[in-house]
């Protein structure tokens, strides 16, 4: 087994979930609760990265992360560091490509909660703050958390994106979806089903999760959470 490559996968997995967490709260509740000017385009940028092709998504990142461009420019200033080809930029790539997986998910928690619970929370006393705290999050919560788990399983699966960011860099930026197809280039078949096993474990784990808790908010499994 390639523990190397597969603790760097589960690195950028656990916190690609961490930042896209409080990000997605954040916006999921922007979403359910106001109406303003250019949300349907907000939702439409969001939704984006699951219709377009991982290459054309690359290409595009590849663009923005380079130092001519200010992104990668303002980074490397910043830092001292390049976004492309590193574990910094393979981080900023996964949270982009993972927003909708974290934002639909919980988008939809907190859109089904219903009104008349937050204004009774309202006329109880409980200011903004206090009712997300104690009423919307501990309702939200299996949302949140099936999209976090949407987020990692994605996250190891991730191929194309990842190699046109990240390149094949052993220890910085080979994942294990990038380990596999090297495997399989030179043959190495009991390498390739090791790690190809456990990924499959894993997304199967992921699923069964997801199915249990769209049970716990009513939903009808997997395909309620996108």
């Amino acid at each position: 087994m390639d523990w190397q490559t597969l603790i760097l996968s589960l690195k950028l997995a656990v916190l690609t979930m961490l930042v896209l967490l409080p990000i997605g709260i954040i916006i999921s509740r922007v979403l359910a609760y106001q109406n303003f000017s250019g949300r349907n385009l907000l939702l439409i940028l969001i939704v984006l990265p699951l219709v377009l092709p991982p290459t054309v998504l690359g290409f595009y990142l590849l663009h923005a992360f380079s130092e001519q461009a200010w992104l990668g420019q303002w980074y490397h200033e910043l830092t001292g560091h390049r976004l492309i080809f590193t574990f910094d930029g393979l981080l900023f790539a996964s949270i982009l490509f993972n927003l909708p997986f974290a934002v639909i998910p919980m988008h939809r928690a907190f859109a089904g909660i219903s009104p008349d619970i937050r204004e009774a929370a309202w006329c109880c006393g409980l200011n903004g703050l206090r009712t997300f705290w104690r009423i919307e999050l501990p309702l939200a919560w299996p949302g949140i958390a099936a999209a976090l788990i949407l987020v990692f399983a994605h996250t190891l699966g991730e191929f194309g994106v990842v190699l046109m960011i990240g390149g094949n860099i052993p220890g910085e930026t080979r994942t294990a979806a990038i380990a596999i197809y090297d495997y399989l280039q030179v043959l190495n078949d009991t390498a390739a089903g090791k790690l190809s096993a456990l990924l499959l474990l894993l997304a199967f784990t992921s699923i069964v999760l997801i199915n249990f808790l769209n049970r716990r908010m009513g939903g009808n499994g997997y395909h309620d959470s996108l």
